[in-house]
């Protein structure tokens, strides 16, 4: 519920998945979460005065996060990772494909993974997560991929479009010791997973930090092969994580300087003040 300029950056990502199709969404929530579910509901109150005000604009607002999509959310109970809360959903999901994302990856809305990562998956019939390029000593804070290159579907060489950037997934490691990592390719916060993830899930001992990790499960499915295996889309656009201080002042401020209606005023004020300094 952060908020990066004036709205939650949960509701960025809701919109993210609403862009790229998918309209059925559930929240995995912990304790004291009862904002994140306010947010999404009505507030009569307030719309009642917004309209009595004449004040469109705001009303308009207030709405948009209401009839973004249909929302549920189920308690995940015992913090027990990743992979727990992914399983927590298996009753909602049934035996449907899915997307699972992640609340503090903030992806740009001009680009276009999460919908190419469900193209990838259409094609594929297999589980579809996102990577991108970390420095070697980030390596650590993430799940890292072993992978090899495949040939781009032959659709996009006849089109002469730039599909994207498509990998096998060998083999994962969660949070491997410094230096031992085997790639600079990092799993982001963006998953597309076939139903039989959650078999895999139920086997899954606790991992790194006592929990049950997503990435192991995921690793299970790529050296087995089960279920079409596990490819990765590897992004390399715009995206900003909101659990790192710099990097969400850094959303706030390049969202800010974007928007028509503050983006003049802000540029300039920053020009005056980085001069200063």
């Amino acid at each position: 519920m952060l908020p990066v300029v004036d709205k939650p950056a949960i509701q960025y990502v809701v919109e993210e998945a609403v862009a790229a199709g998918l309209i059925d969404i559930l929240m995995i929530t912990g304790r004291n979460k009862n904002t994140l579910e306010n947010h999404f509901d009505r507030v009569w109150e307030l719309e009642r005065t917004l309209e009595e005000k004449g004040d469109t604009t705001r009303l308009r607002e207030v709405m948009r996060s209401t009839d973004l999509a249909d929302v549920h959310y189920l308690r995940q109970g015992d913090p027990m990772g990743l992979g727990h809360a992914v399983l927590k959903a298996r009753q909602h999901v049934g035996q449907e494909p899915f997307a699972v994302l992640l609340g503090d990856d903030l992806i740009d809305a001009d680009e276009t993974l999460l919908a190419d990562m469900i193209r990838v998956h259409g094609e594929r019939d297999a589980t579809v997560i996102a990577l991108a390029e970390v420095a070697p000593e980030d390596a650590q804070k993430f799940g890292i991929a072993t992978v090899e290159a495949i040939e781009q579907p032959s659709r996009f060489a006849e089109s002469g479009a730039t599909g994207p950037e498509v990998v096998r997934i060998l083999d994962l490691v969660e949070k491997p010791a410094p230096g031992t990592q085997p790639s600079n390719l990092a799993i982001l916060g963006r998953y597309v997973l076939q139903p039989e993830v959650f078999d895999v899930l139920t086997r899954t001992e606790p991992g790194a930090g006592g929990e049950i990790q997503l990435t192991d499960a995921l690793r299970e499915l790529a050296r087995t092969s089960t279920a079409g295996g596990v490819y990765g889309v590897v992004f390399r656009g715009r995206r900003f994580d909101t659990g790192d201080r710099l990097d969400y002042i850094k959303a706030i401020v390049q969202l800010a300087v974007e928007r028509d209606d503050l983006g003049a005023p802000l540029r300039a004020w920053l020009k005056d003040f980085v001069a200063g300094i």
